[in-house]
């Protein structure tokens, strides 16, 4: 015998309840939810790569100045991976029944990266500030991975892709007007 919708329990894995309540459907309704500290941390990375690709735009439209071009190109690139995984965590979230927040303000006032500046940007000067970006977006991900790993290795998994891809653009942006030591 099905017990009615209006009777049925939900999930006593975590403290809150779904937004909405289950329909017969939702098989998958039934599995992992994340905890408060886990929808926490997931939600910090999620507000700093949308501020990522954000700042990158600005970056990328404002740009001036020696390889233009090549650094200009490169933009594109890291917005590219902050908006794939931006949309990688929040859908994430959602498959472990938490509700990300992307809105403008909730970005603005959680995220960890300094604000880029208005105006045309040198690309020596654009250099620097959008590897110290990708660099605080890493360091937010280093800083919740054991509290995410503890309780979920598949989204820790998913924050080890972010931190290798971040941090190889990190290097290679960095390396634009680096000069060998010694040199």
């Amino acid at each position: 015998m099905r017990t009615p919708r209006s009777v049925r329990r939900m999930s006593t894995t975590t403290e809150t309840k779904p937004d909405v309540e289950r329909t017969r459907r939702e098989n998958a309704e039934h599995g992992f939810v994340a905890s408060r500290a886990l929808t926490d941390s997931l939600q910090e990375v999620l507000v700093d790569l949308i501020e990522l690709a954000n700042q990158g735009k600005q970056a990328h439209w404002n740009l001036v100045g020696p390889n233009f071009r090549d650094l200009h190109l490169q933009l594109d690139e890291v917005i590219e991976a902050a908006r794939l995984f931006a949309d990688e965590v929040a859908e994430r979230m959602r498959a472990l029944h938490a509700t990300p927040d992307g809105r403008s303000g909730v970005v603005s006032a959680q995220t960890t990266l300094e604000e880029f500046p208005g105006g045309e940007v040198l690309t020596i000067d654009t250099a620097d500030m959008v590897t110290a970006r990708i660099e605080s977006a890493v360091g937010t991900c280093r800083r919740v991975h054991d509290t995410v790993d503890d309780e979920d290795p598949t989204s820790a998994d998913l924050l080890h892709e972010i931190i290798q891809k971040l941090e190889q653009f990190a290097w290679m942006i960095s390396a634009e007007h680096r000069r060998p030591k010694g040199a």
